[in-house]
């Protein structure tokens, strides 16, 4: 068919008239569209949609290389010239007179800035990565993390695994750079290096549980029941590519049955990853336990193209060096961590002492509000 054949094809109109070049056109019904249409209406949003993402990511990147730069400007003023806080207001002011159609330029936000060029001194750095997340997320990295190794990291965290804002935060406020690699483990013994350096970097020490509730679990039972009814919370400390399998995974061994506590699978590592549960302190028959559940888990649910099922035992406390003999010896991969309901926990013993128990606040506050009552 010509173009010209196609420009005589008659329009669908709501109400044809009567004069020359005037219509109301209106979209043709679906079964008088040629059969792909659907399929290449798909297509175009697409399109569409990938363009309008990749152009704001343009942008933001694009306006956090113009706020270091404007940073730098001032902070080279600040340091060579003694600007203070005075000349940032009026910067402000004027800054938002002369450009009335642009925001971002208030007092609050210069001092972001100048903080930012100041923290991230490399250009190449702000280029590959902090300029590739939003502003907030940089902010919050500015006022959350002072320790530069630990900044750098969670920028590329985020960057890598499209953390917003308010996710960032919550693994900063977790310690998750603290917390990951420092599990105690066989991995370098038992996996090819590639493998191995990507176990030791997911897996961490302790694990954070505060989801689940302050008192206390009594049974493993109980413990795993909390971390099924938040399990959506349980894979976010986990960490990304964790995909749940199963809970109390029933194995049957010579007319004995065996229960594996939870069972995952890890996308990007392509393995199993069988996790046992303690209420109480790590003991070595622990080991030889997850041992034989990896031995069968590989035996009989493996692929042959999965890598080896990864143990993760997590216990209320444990003794490090007990944890290494224990774990000396084995050919399946382990690792050992502690799990913990609060994050005080991982202060300094002399600091965390000196913080009040839940029964001398209920004290202190009982006592306030008998006083309260004695005013009135």
């Amino acid at each position: 068919m010509s173009d010209d054949d196609h420009k005589q094809e008659p329009r669908k109109e709501r109400a044809p008239s009567e004069r020359d070049g005037v219509c109301f056109p209106v979209g043709e019904s679906l079964s008088n569209l040629p059969g792909d249409y659907p399929d290449f209406l798909i297509q175009m949003i697409d399109i569409i949609a990938s363009r309008r993402v990749t152009a704001l990511q343009k942008v933001n990147v694009e306006q956090i290389l113009l706020y270091w730069q404007l940073g730098q400007h001032i902070l080279v003023k600040q340091q060579q010239a003694g600007w203070g806080a005075k000349v940032i207001d009026r910067l402000s002011q004027d800054l938002k007179k002369q450009l009335p159609a642009l925001s971002g330029f208030s007092p609050r936000n210069l001092k972001y800035m100048t903080k930012f060029a100041a923290s991230w001194p490399d250009a190449a750095i702000v280029q590959r990565t902090v300029a590739q997340l939003p502003w907030r997320s940089n902010c919050a990295l500015l006022d959350k993390v002072k320790e530069q190794s630990a900044r750098l990291w969670y920028a590329q965290e985020a960057l890598e695994r499209g953390w917003s804002r308010d996710m960032l935060v919550v693994h900063i406020d977790n310690n998750e750079f603290g917390r990951r690699g420092k599990s105690i483990n066989n991995f370098p013994e038992t996996l090819p290096p590639v493998q191995s350096d990507m176990a030791v970097q997911l897996f961490k020490d302790p694990y954070l549980f505060d989801f689940i509730g302050l008192d206390t679990p009594k049974r493993e039972a109980e413990l795993e029941n909390r971390l099924q009814q938040h399990l959506e919370q349980f894979l976010v400390e986990l960490g990304q590519g964790f995909a749940f399998v199963g809970r109390q995974v029933h194995l049957e061994l010579g007319k004995q049955d065996f229960y594996a506590d939870l069972l995952f699978y890890h996308l990007k590592m392509r393995c199993y990853v069988v996790v046992e549960l303690k209420i109480g302190a790590f003991k070595p028959e622990h080991v030889s336990q997850l041992h034989l559940y990896q031995a069968v888990i590989d035996d009989q649910m493996r692929h042959e193209t999965d890598q080896p099922t990864i143990g993760l035992l997590l216990v209320k406390e444990k003794n490090n060096l007990v944890v290494e003999y224990a774990l000396s010896g084995y050919n399946n991969p382990i690792g050992v961590a502690n799990w913990q309901q609060t994050m005080t926990q991982q202060l300094p013993e002399n600091l965390r002492s000196s913080l009040p128990t839940i029964e001398e606040l209920e004290q202190e506050l009982s006592a306030v509000l008998e006083a309260s009552s004695h005013d009135e």
